[in-house]
């Protein structure tokens, strides 16, 4: 018998996927658990196994189409098994195109026409009012169809559906006034993003605070940990140190390591420390989760880092990496810009953004130097944090990249807490 496998509920509010890449083709014969499709969500791309063996009888969605949670992906069953084809829930049955019988289902045989009483007149009047005769009761002498009788049954049938079907026809202008146009459909990662964008900024109540850091000292550091991570296959960038420097401020300023409540407003403060790392797709933006890093060194941070870059990058990051953040940091300097304001990735409350590291000229003990100096723009939701608070949090932040005792323990592996 032909099973229906539908899009199962993957979790984490996920309501829809886009079909990426089928991995089978109709009349394919499968395995249970052989993954028969790429699906995109907004968290990432999952393969997707079927839970049946069989012969693959249909494929309900062209690649590119968005399938919801519910609608039936694909119906397995036997060779040579037909499919039967059934609503999705919800939906609504085409109306029976309009034809000369209204009440009732099978129009009068000539023999039925001949047993009913009813004068000529009477028949035409019920032929043009689209009225069943056999579906009448005669009030006229010996059960007689009288023409009030006709109309009495035409005005208790509620009038036929028109039998053209009226297509609503849709037009995309290739030119506006200006010139040509170019349509980009909003699909997967984009199109999550869009979403979650536009929720962060319709729900937090967004500040930008921007500062800068002397990071002279963090460059030395970083030099002299790259030969020992180079021996272990690990790329050492700015960003481990980074984040342990964030998380010392956070342990200082715990009000950014969390998310409100609205519906039972309350301000959960997390006492674990995982930092969502912004990565750049082709499509979009995708931000794993480097989990404990309280509890990691530089070089397993980094490693983490790298790993899920490369994961992101290639849309074969695990769903379990894409969640559980309490902060995130996105690196714009790698591409460059001064400064920027961030989009909190919410239900976080911050986000740091880390700006291109360059020679900028300060005052160092009276006299004008060119330093390497980093820009830090952190972005908030001033429904938890105070303007005050995050510019404290900022200012540890700043002493920490600044601190030659701090970068030392940490590239050491000690932690400063």
């Amino acid at each position: 018998m032909a099973k229906e496998f539908r899009f199962p509920d993957v979790g984490e509010g996920i309501t829809e996927g886009e079909i990426v890449r089928w991995l089978v083709n109709e009349g394919d014969e499968i395995k249970a658990d052989q993954v028969i499709a790429e699906i995109e969500t907004d968290k990432a791309v999952v393969e997707m196994p079927s839970p049946y063996g069989g012969v693959v009888l249909k494929l309900h969605f062209k690649e590119k189409d968005i399938v919801k949670v519910g609608q039936v992906l694909v119906t397995i069953g036997e060779k040579g098994e037909a499919v039967v084809e059934k609503a999705e829930p919800g939906a609504r049955a085409e109306a029976p195109a309009a034809g000369p019988s209204v009440v009732g289902v099978v129009p009068e045989s000539r023999e039925e026409i001949l047993e009913i009483l009813a004068a000529p007149r009477v028949r035409k009047l019920a032929l043009d009012l689209g009225v069943e005769l056999r579906r009448v009761k005669g009030t006229g002498p010996e059960g007689r169809v009288t023409e009030d009788d006709v109309k009495a049954a035409a005005a208790a049938v509620p009038a036929p559906p028109s039998a053209e079907k009226k297509v609503a026809v849709k037009i995309k202008e290739k030119f506006d006034f200006y010139g040509e146009l170019e349509r980009i459909p909003l699909r997967g990662v984009r199109r999550a993003t869009a979403k979650r964008m536009h929720e962060a900024v319709s729900t937090a109540a967004h500040v930008t605070h921007i500062d800068a850091a002397d990071v002279t000292e963090l460059m030395t550091f970083r030099e002299r940990v790259k030969p020992e991570a180079e021996a272990k296959g690990v790329k050492v960038t700015y960003l481990p140190f980074i984040v342990k420097a964030v998380l010392a401020a956070l342990r200082t300023h715990p009000l950014l390591n969390a998310s409100l409540d609205d519906a039972e407003e309350e301000i959960l403060v997390k006492k674990y420390y995982n930092f969502g790392i912004a990565v750049d797709v082709p499509d979009g933006l995708i931000v794993p989760v480097v989990k404990g890093v309280d509890q990691k060194t530089i070089f397993e941070i980094a490693t983490d880092i790298q790993n899920l870059a490369e994961g992101a990058k290639q849309r074969r990051v695990d769903l379990a990496d894409l969640k559980g953040g309490t902060f995130s940091i996105t690196n714009v300097g790698m591409i460059g810009g001064e400064s920027a304001t961030p989009i909190v990735n919410y239900p976080e409350v911050a986000i740091l953004a880390t700006m291109k590291i360059s020679d900028r000229v300060r005052v160092v003990g009276g006299e004008l130097r060119a330093v390497k100096t980093l820009p830090l723009c952190l972005s908030f939701d001033h429904r938890v944090v105070d303007g005050a608070e995050a510019a404290r949090f900022m200012n540890d932040l700043i002493s920490k990249l600044e601190d030659p005792v701090f970068l030392k323990d940490t590239a050491e592996g000690i932690d400063p807490a």
